[in-house]
Order: C-alpha cells, then sequence, then structure tokens
C-alpha cells in the first residue's frame, strides 16, 4: 500500500515536470486525476455548479501558468487544492460578500420547520433565509466545514483530506461553527445568545 503511494507521488512528479515543459497531453492527465477534488472543494465553498466550474477552470489554468513553482518532494494534491482554496477565497470576496442577500436554495433539514399553514411557510421561508444569512457571517473555513458536513455529507476523515488538514482542526472547526451559528440564530429564535 505503502509503494503503491509512493508509485503514484512518482509518476504525479513525472506530469508535473512534464507539465512545466508544455506538455498538453500530460496537463490534460494530471486535469482528468484532479479536477474532481477541486469541484468538490469549490462546490462545498459556494454550493454553486457554475461558480464550482469557474474555480475549477482557473485553478487549473493557474497550474499551467505556474507549474514551475510547484517543488518536487512536495504535496501535488495538496499543493493544487491550496490554489483552489486561495482562488475560492478570492473569488467569493470578489462576487459574494458584497450581497446582502445568500440566494442559495439548499434545504435546511436540521430545523425541523413547520409547513401546515400560510403562516408557518412564510416563517419557515423567513428561518431559511436568517440560516443561510448567519452561515455567510462565518470565518470562511469554519463555512467550508459546516457545508461540507452537513450538505455534502462528507465524513470528518474526507473533509480533512480534501483541505488536507488534521482531523482535530476539522473537528474544532466544525464544533465552532456550530457554536457560533447557534449564536447566531438565537436572537431569531427568540433565546438569549
Amino acid at each position: 500500500m505503502e509503494q503503491e503511494r509512493v508509485r503514484e507521488q512518482d509518476d504525479t512528479y513525472t506530469l508535473v515536470e512534464r507539465v512545466k515543459e508544455g506538455d498538453r497531453e500530460a496537463f490534460m492527465t494530471v486535469t482528468e486525476l484532479y479536477q474532481k477534488k477541486v469541484f468538490l472543494l469549490a462546490y462545498s465553498f459556494f454550493q454553486n455548479k457554475d461558480d464550482a466550474m469557474d474555480i475549477v477552470q482557473e485553478t487549473f489554468l493557474r497550474l499551467y501558468q505556474k507549474a514551475n513553482l510547484f517543488q518536487k518532494g512536495k504535496n501535488f494534491q495538496s499543493w493544487l487544492l491550496q490554489i483552489a482554496k486561495n482562488l475560492c477565497i478570492d473569488y467569493y470576496r470578489k462576487h459574494h460578500s458584497k450581497e446582502t442577500k445568500f440566494d442559495r436554495e439548499v434545504p435546511i433539514e436540521e430545523m425541523n420547520l413547520p409547513a401546515q399553514n400560510s403562516q408557518a411557510c412564510y416563517l419557515s421561508s423567513d428561518l431559511k433565509e436568517i440560516f443561510s444569512s448567519c452561515l455567510d457571517k462565518l470565518a470562511e473555513r469554519q463555512r467550508m466545514i459546516f457545508v461540507m458536513k452537513h450538505y455534502n455529507q462528507h465524513k470528518y476523515k474526507e473533509i480533512a483530506q480534501i483541505l488536507n488538514i488534521s482531523l482535530g482542526t476539522v473537528k474544532s472547526l466544525h464544533f465552532k461553527a456550530v457554536q457560533n451559528l447557534r449564536g447566531l440564530m438565537s436572537p431569531y429564535l427568540g433565546r438569549e445568545g
């Protein structure tokens, strides 16, 4: 198993070296190998396929432009996902941070919202909007991990691998995200923070 991982890593280094030399076929191979992981990272951040695809394209464009910055001996997947993560943050700041309303149409099963009458439906819609707005106020890493865990059903271990951070860090950031969401939501739910 360890030998297989080392061989896979050597194959990746060889491909990246060929990309540095301008080999388009090697570039396409690297893209095929890693585009799904980059997409999952971006999608977990935005919950929007179009935004995620923009990040995928930009990530591989950056790879093509900056492949010479990758140093052999480093973890290529971590390096590439760091590029994607930075692009997500920049893209979010540029396109989403000025929005006053959070327009994600994502069901929030955790909230047991009543829907028997029109007032309850109105309340349900308001709470979803408030929840989305509160989610938007979380620190970027907390929001990303919360979305990956609750919307994409990733396990903590998967999140740690995708983001290349420790399992403990993932759990800690998720805990903080939940605590912060409770605090942000409490005034709307008639509870003291």
